[in-house]
């Protein structure tokens, strides 16, 4: 239950930034080593994982027992709330940046690139047409259409969407049943998205010789899908361990904002999806 101290709660000095710190450091440096040949250097990548994982165990169980021991009051749940409201709002920013992106080079550049006399003589014969690799790039590729996969996967996200939803409406009426049932419907549909999204580009790397090497179509196609794709992953991470703390009877219908803030996620990237489906696949 919520404490209704009006103090706001300060944890107590912790240890894990300092771990997560020398995980991150074992994990850049042993990356240096692997890219320059160095036997060790896998092993330290592998090291500094390790180290990462287990303090994220650390850290996140601190942070639980301290919820779930009523240590936060609604002070503290308020800010929670404008935490994660920024750090989606500063998501909706990167994406943001990469349909800009987009929009140069499709609306702007790939015109202007064939317009004028002086680009005549440069790049001869280039038509403005997308999509399209750009000047200079003679392979040829075929473009991922928004039927099939694509459109399977934005019915699976809307459906996530829905089950996620309904996992919080079984919350809020203390229905333990419907919750955990919501949920793992939602964790399924997030791992079948990306099962398919991992298929689809085997299938466009070897059918549609897709690539990032087709120039302006590949690099904006695998940035926006694949940044999407890992936001998916991280947001079913999330949701599985959500799932688990359900399982083990945490949060109440009044305490529980760790469920709201993935929820919360989880909606902006069913959004992000269907902005993707409309800009990338279909138009």
């Amino acid at each position: 239950m919520l404490s209704q101290s009006t103090r706001y709660y300060l944890p107590e000095p912790s240890h894990w930034p300092v771990v997560g710190s020398c995980a991150l450091f074992l994990m850049t440096f042993g990356g240096v080593l692997w890219m320059n040949g160095v036997g060790a250097g896998p092993w330290t990548v592998i090291a500094g994982m390790a180290i990462m994982i287990y303090m994220l165990f650390g850290w996140f169980g601190t942070v639980i027992h301290e919820s779930e021991g009523g240590k936060f009051n609604k002070q503290v749940d308020l800010s929670f709330r404008w935490g994660m409201s920024w750090f989606i709002f500063s998501e909706v920013m990167f994406f943001a940046a990469f349909f800009g992106a987009l929009f140069y080079m499709r609306v702007l550049s790939v015109p202007w690139l064939a317009s004028g006399e002086t680009m005549e003589l440069i790049w001869p014969g280039f038509a403005a047409n997308w999509p399209i690799s750009g000047p200079g790039i003679e392979e040829t590729f075929r473009p991922m259409g928004a039927m099939g996969i694509p459109a399977l996967n934005t019915l699976i996200l809307l459906t996530s969407g829905a089950t996620v939803t309904w996992a919080h409406w079984a919350l809020k009426k203390n229905d333990r049943t419907q919750l955990i049932a919501g949920l793992v419907a939602t964790v399924a549909l997030g791992i079948l998205f990306l099962s398919l999204q991992a298929y689809e580009y085997v299938h466009a790397y070897h059918e549609y010789n897709l690539t990032l090497g087709m120039g302006a179509y590949g690099a904006t196609f695998f940035m926006l899908t694949g940044f999407h794709g890992f936001h998916v992953t991280i947001g079913t991470i999330m949701l599985i361990v959500i799932l688990g703390r359900c399982i083990a009877g945490h949060f109440s219908a009044e305490h529980h904002f760790a469920f709201e803030g993935v929820s919360w996620y989880w909606h902006f990237v069913d959004v992000v999806w269907l902005l993707l489906f409309v800009l990338v696949y279909w138009l």
